[in-house]
């Protein structure tokens, strides 16, 4: 699947995003709206990771 898809079906992609990454409350997946340098940031800032670290764990739940 490529991003603009899950842009595309972000509503229903949503509810994965966030039984991948718990942290990441309903506001903030809204908030993030299918951006995926938003829910890259949101990863980086609630769980400290790098850029590098989140952009490859979008990357991994993207082609899961």
């Amino acid at each position: 699947m490529n991003w603009d898809q899950i842009q595309g079906k972000w509503k229903e992609m949503k509810g994965n995003a966030q039984a991948k990454w718990g942290e990441l409350t309903d506001d903030e997946l809204d908030e993030i709206d299918g951006n995926r340098e938003a829910l890259e940031g949101k990863i980086q800032a609630k769980y400290g990771k790098s850029k590098e670290e989140a952009k490859r764990e979008v990357d991994e739940w993207m082609n899961s």
